[in-house]
């Protein structure tokens, strides 16, 4: 269930934006490249997953926003057709978290994660109530967040619950 306004969705995204710094700027390197707990990634990977659960939702919102003028029967057989790719779904989001971040380095994931928060709170901020309770069908195999029938006001919440969820998975030292 997501809040209930624009303004509970804005202040989480305000919220997991400054921990996301706060994380990556208080923990040393050796803690980055540590063993997550219930994942097999590093810490430096679950952040960038993190990050990227984010990016999903800004992609995530021009398919919510076609799908969404549709009969519903089509969101439906599009998310089924996923549902059937989960598998390789799930291997191509592990590998895509391996080397996220160092590619983009520790500064260069925190100007990410404060563009693309930006913008989703921004595009929040324009959208109507009618366009907030748009939705389609997801790939509910895809992710545990994710429930057969979401509106746009549900993808935006999303990232957060990832974030969260994930979150819990770190084992940094000094910010837990």
């Amino acid at each position: 269930m997501s809040p209930a306004t624009r303004g509970d969705i804005t202040e989480e995204i305000t919220r997991t934006r400054l921990d996301f710094h706060r994380t990556v700027d208080g923990a040393s390197v050796a803690d980055l490249r540590r063993p997550t707990n219930g994942t097999r990634w590093t810490n430096e990977q679950l952040l960038f997953h993190m990050l990227f659960g984010y990016l999903l939702v800004r992609n995530l919102m021009v398919l919510v926003r076609f799908f969404a003028r549709l009969p519903g029967a089509v969101s439906r057989h599009f998310a089924a057709g996923l549902n059937a790719a989960t598998r390789p779904f799930h291997f191509i989001n592990y590998l895509g978290s391996l080397g996220g971040a160092r590619v983009l380095g520790y500064a260069g994931m925190e100007r990410l994660m404060d563009r693309v928060t930006q913008h989703l709170q921004s595009s929040l901020a324009n959208e109507t109530d009618d366009g907030l309770n748009r939705g389609m069908h997801f790939p509910v195999g895809w992710d545990p967040y994710f429930n057969d029938f979401m509106t746009v006001k549900d993808v935006y919440h999303y990232a957060t619950q990832h974030y969260d969820y994930h979150r819990r998975q770190l084992t940094l030292r000094n910010t837990r």
